[in-house]
């Protein structure tokens, strides 16, 4: 599918779907809980579909409606997990790994040819510390089989991706014995704290030394919870970019701002630009306005280099997107990815090894390459929305990872995006 994008007006008002980041701790927590869970208004996308399936597979009995019910294996994976196909969900697959580490019998894990790219060797080795063996690794990819189970012990972790801390911290309450985590090299800290979040309400003890050292108890048990999953920031950040970009104003709904979901940065980054940002109780409003360039250290917020990038191009002067390193380790290394997408449209743009350098240059529309990656196909669709003439991107089917409505609630607002279908 390719998605057909012009010069557009917004106005009007767009409720954000739920969260992924929390769906799929939402699901794999409930998974290991002794009861049943109720998780309301949870992100209905492939990659939360991904989470369900390979928490079917671990033993949970789960029935998704409107709500879903997820009736846990009390941190008992099923005997009868041989196999886990996480699709293209990168989180699903690190914390379930690290999960079904806890078995005694192996598990084979495989994805889509993006999983098969994506890095797992921090989350090995921190493992394998703990008793666990590694077997059949493609070059610490997927495919891959792990051998549990996780015995507790001291162990430490890099934590280039997030994922791979927050999979230990899911992971090792259900541990026979202690666990003590040293980190190092962390980036994108919001998601580890959303991670702790979960593990307060859910009652877990551990101790913390700021987030370089966890020292959590084994023998714990996850119980039963009734949660509404919150809504996604990382979505909301395509139409705010889009709003400051073609000087429109909206209204955007369902955010909770005390949440600690990373991307929430991004309106700060926005009103720094020069966007005008209204917090009511209906929502947020977002109103464009003459943007300028600014610096900004991206290490919280990798999910949003696209769309920020794409924002920086109608922003007088210079900005500066840094620090963000891991963005290299996504779907696609959306570092080169936007910098050779945002070229073809005409941007004066400069690739960094952590980072983009990004001049302001109005774009033109081009036919462009979403790399099978939702946030590079949802932010070169935002930008066709200010550029003049038409842009077309490409594997636009990616954008059901985790915002399968995105054209439909686009256009709902003024948006002229177009779904083709070939």
């Amino acid at each position: 599918m390719k998605i057909r994008s012009a010069k557009s007006k917004l106005a009007g008002e767009i409720l954000i779907p739920a969260s992924k980041s929390h769906t799929i701790r939402a699901v794999s927590i409930a998974a290991m809980a002794d009861g049943i869970s109720i998780l309301r208004n949870p992100l209905i996308s492939s990659d939360a579909l991904s989470s369900i399936a390979g928490a079917r597979e671990m033993g949970a009995d789960i029935i998704t409606s409107a709500e879903w019910q997820v009736k846990g294996t009390g941190g008992r994976i099923s005997p009868k997990c041989k196999f886990i196909d996480v699709g293209n969900s990168g989180t699903t697959l690190r914390i379930q790994t690290a999960l079904c580490a806890l078995a005694s019998h192996p598990v084979k894990f495989d994805g889509d040819n993006s999983i098969r790219s994506r890095p797992m060797t921090p989350l090995f080795s921190a493992l394998e510390k703990l008793g666990v063996t590694i077997i059949e690794s493609a070059n610490g990819k997927c495919p891959f089989i792990i051998q549990g189970p996780i015995k507790g012990g001291k162990t430490r972790v890099n934590g280039i991706s997030s994922q791979f801390l927050t999979a230990l911290l899911i992971a090792c309450p259900l541990a026979e014995r202690d666990t003590e985590i040293e980190v190092e090299n962390l980036h994108e800290k919001p998601y580890v704290e959303m991670t702790l979040d979960w593990l307060r309400k859910m009652n877990i003890q551990f101790e913390q030394k700021g987030l370089e050292w966890f020292y959590i108890k084994g023998n714990q048990q996850y119980k039963a919870f009734d949660r509404s999953i919150p809504a996604d920031f990382s979505s909301a950040t395509f139409s705010a970019c889009a709003a400051a970009i073609t000087g429109s104003e909206i209204l955007i709904k369902g955010l909770d701002f005390a949440d600690h979901q990373g991307d929430k940065a991004v309106f700060e980054y926005l009103e720094r630009m020069g966007a005008k940002l209204r917090h009511t109780d209906a929502g947020i409003w977002v109103k464009g306005s003459a943007l300028k360039g600014i610096d900004i250290d991206m290490n919280n917020t990798p999910d949003a280099l696209p769309a920020m990038a794409v924002t920086a191009c109608f922003a007088s002067g210079t900005t500066r997107l840094m620090n963000v390193p891991q963005a290299r380790l996504k779907e696609c290394d959306r570092i080169a990815a936007t910098y050779r997408e945002l070229s073809k449209m005409g941007a004066k743009i400069e690739e960094l090894e952590d980072g983009l350098i990004i001049h302001h240059s109005p774009l033109k529309g081009n036919i462009v390459h979403g790399y099978d990656d939702h946030r590079m196909v949802m932010a070169l669709a935002i930008a066709g929305l200010a550029s003049e003439g038409t842009t077309v991107v490409d594997t636009a089917e990616s954008i059901d990872v985790t915002y399968p409505t995105f054209v439909e609630d686009m256009r709902a607002i003024g948006a002229t995006l177009t779904k083709v279908v070939r």
